[in-house]
């Protein structure tokens, strides 16, 4: 009987992790890596500039461009939506968005062959980032995971 009991024990052990898993998501909670930190993007546009944050600690400070005159970029708080890293605008006659991060319908943080701009306004909405600093971004939002992601656009 005591052999059994002890059996019993190690069988539970081993299922108990598998159980809490089910149960979790059945409840529809949430699980994100232990590791997993956070990253905040924040992007000010009377500077042209994006600060990156990971766990709070300032990583990146970047130029970008965002919207020309007669355009707009959103303003608020955002997260992605989704990510693709070689995208081609629908709207724009196929321009290139390398590593597009989309966090409002069609806007999104991408890649820019235009670095010469970078600095000052000149997109039709999106944030263009050199195309090092957008792989860089979308690697590390990827890694951290969309979840733990926010954009925080301002003037």
């Amino acid at each position: 009987m005591q052999t059994a009991l002890a059996n019993l024990g190690i069988y539970c052990k081993k299922l108990l992790p598998a159980f809490m898993l089910t149960v979790s998501l059945l409840l529809g909670a949430s699980i994100t890596p232990s590791h997993a930190g956070t990253v905040k993007v924040k992007i000010d546009i009377s500077e042209q500039k994006m600060h990156v944050y990971v766990n709070g600690v300032k990583k990146h400070k970047w130029p970008i461009s965002t919207a020309r005159r007669g355009y707009r970029t959103p303003i608020g708080n955002f997260r992605p939506t989704r990510m693709h890293r070689r995208y081609f605008s629908k709207k724009y006659r196929g321009s290139p968005m390398p590593h597009s991060i989309f966090f409002y319908g069609g806007y999104a943080i991408h890649g820019t062959n235009a670095i010469k701009r970078l600095g000052r306004p000149a997109s039709h909405g999106c944030i263009r980032l050199h195309p090092n600093n957008a792989r860089r971004l979308f690697a590390l939002v990827r890694k951290q995971g969309p979840r733990n992601t926010r954009i925080k656009i301002q003037r």
